[in-house]
């Protein structure tokens, strides 16, 4: 498995911006609009929280495989990428999570 996954990913989705929304699901979505994207992030959240009710470890991946890609998809759509969620990641990493929450409240 390669760890460039996310940055693959995230140059597809950039380059389907431009497909034709009848050949491709993302382009579909981009020419629906960001409520529509939000919605399906809705949707598969959704999806996540069954699956992970259930137990079944192949049902988690497989919905939060897709939670993922439809973030990715609004990410894209709004011009950002994982590289801009991964250095937040970075930036809290060893913080305390109450203090980082407290500091995002003021």
């Amino acid at each position: 498995m390669s760890d460039d996954v996310l940055v693959e990913l995230a140059e597809t989705l950039e380059s389907r911006k431009d497909a034709d929304p009848g050949t491709s699901y993302v382009a579909s979505l981009y020419d629906k609009g960001l409520d529509e994207i939000l919605k399906k992030i809705g949707e598969e959240a959704t999806e996540v929280i069954i699956a992970a009710k259930s137990g079944e470890k192949t049902a988690i991946i497989h919905e939060t495989a897709d939670l993922w890609f439809h973030t990715l998809v609004m990410l894209a759509q709004q011009g950002l990428g994982p590289g801009d969620i991964l250095s937040e990641l970075d930036r809290r990493f060893g913080l305390s999570g109450l203090k980082e929450k407290a500091n995002r409240q003021r």
